[in-house]
C-alpha cells in the first residue's frame, strides 16, 4: 500500500475511534475521502457517513449519512455497522426501527465493536428491537466492560447492584462502579457514593462517599448534588456546614431535582 493511502487511512480510523471529533483536527481531506468512498472504500464510506450524520464540515444529512453508512455496513464494516444500528435506534435519516437496529448492532458486536456491544446489552435490558432478556443484557454488558468501556461497566455494575441477570452481588457491583467511576463516568461516581453511603459491598465510609458524591455533583449529576448537601447538611464525612449544604441542594434544585428544593426550601426556613 502506497504511504500516502496508509497514512490517509490512519487518520480515518483514529477520526473512527475517537469520534466525535473535529474534521479539522484530524486534517483529512473530504474530496478524497469522497474519491476513496466512491471506489468502494469500506473505511471511507463510513467516515462520511458520520461526517454527514455529524454535520462536520458538511451540511448535516442523516439521509445521506445512512446511504454511505449502508454502502461500508454491507461490506462488513463494523464501526459503520455500529453507527448505523445506532441511527435506526434514534430513527435519523430512516424511520425508527429497534429491529433493524438491534441486526446492525448485532453485525457489529460479534465482530468485538466495543460501542455496538454496549447498546446492545442496553437493548436488550429495554426489550427494545428484542424480547427483554436481563441475562442477554449482562452478557453484552461484560463483553464491552472487559473491553474498557466506562458506560457499559457503570450498566453491569446495575446489574450486580438489583440482581437482574445475576445474582445479586454488592461486591461486583462496587468492583464495576469502581472501574467505570475511575474513567470519570458521572453516573457511576454517583453509584459508588451510595454503595459507600450505605455500606453496600465495602465497609460504611461516609467520608469516601463524600469524595464520590463531589466527583459526579462536579459533573452536575443532580442526585449527586443532592446527596453532597445532605452529607454536609448532617455532617457525614465531613464538618457540618449549612451554607455549602444549601448550595449544593441549590443546584440540585435548579437542575430539577425536588429534593434538592425541598431542602433548600427547609434550610432557607431555618434561616441559612
Amino acid at each position: 500500500m502506497p504511504l500516502l493511502q496508509a497514512t490517509f487511512l490512519r487518520k480515518i480510523m483514529l477520526f473512527l475511534i475517537f469520534m466525535p471529533l473535529s474534521v479539522s483536527a484530524m486534517a483529512i481531506d473530504f474530496s478524497e475521502a469522497q474519491q476513496r468512498a466512491n471506489q468502494g472504500d469500506a473505511i471511507a464510506q463510513a467516515y462520511l457517513g458520520i461526517l454527514y450524520s455529524q454535520g462536520e464540515g458538511v451540511r448535516q444529512d442523516y439521509t445521506e449519512a445512512v446511504e454511505w453508512l449502508q454502502k461500508s455496513a454491507h461490506q462488513g464494516y463494523a464501526p459503520a455497522q455500529a453507527y448505523l444500528g445506532i441511527l435506526y435506534s434514534q430513527g435519523e435519516g430512516v424511520r425508527q426501527d429497534y429491529t433493524k437496529a438491534v441486526e446492525w448492532l448485532q453485525k457489529s458486536a460479534n465482530q468485538g465493536d466495543i460501542k455496538a456491544q454496549g447498546i446492545l446489552g442496553y437493548m436488550y435490558y429495554k426489550g427494545q428491537g428484542v424480547r427483554q432478556d436481563y441475562a442477554k443484557a449482562v452478557e453484552w454488558y461484560q463483553k464491552a466492560a472487559n473491553q474498557g468501556d466506562a458506560t457499559a461497566q457503570n450498566n453491569l455494575g446495575i446489574m450486580y447492584d438489583n440482581g437482574k441477570g445475576v445474582l445479586q452481588d454488592y461486591a461486583k457491583a462496587v468492583e464495576w462502579y469502581q472501574k467505570s467511576a475511575n474513567q470519570n463516568h458521572a453516573d457511576a461516581q454517583y453509584n459508588l457514593g451510595v454503595m459507600y453511603d450505605k455500606g453496600h459491598g465495602v465497609r460504611q465510609n461516609y467520608a469516601k462517599a463524600l469524595e464520590w458524591y463531589e466527583k459526579a455533583a462536579n459533573q452536575g449529576i443532580a442526585t449527586a448534588q443532592a446527596k453532597l448537601g445532605l452529607m454536609y447538611y448532617r455532617g457525614n464525612g465531613v464538618q457540618q456546614n449549612f451554607a455549602t449544604s444549601k448550595e449544593w441542594v441549590g443546584k440540585a434544585c435548579d437542575n430539577g431535582l425536588q429534593l434538592g428544593c425541598e431542602t433548600y426550601r427547609i434550610l432557607n426556613e431555618q434561616g441559612y
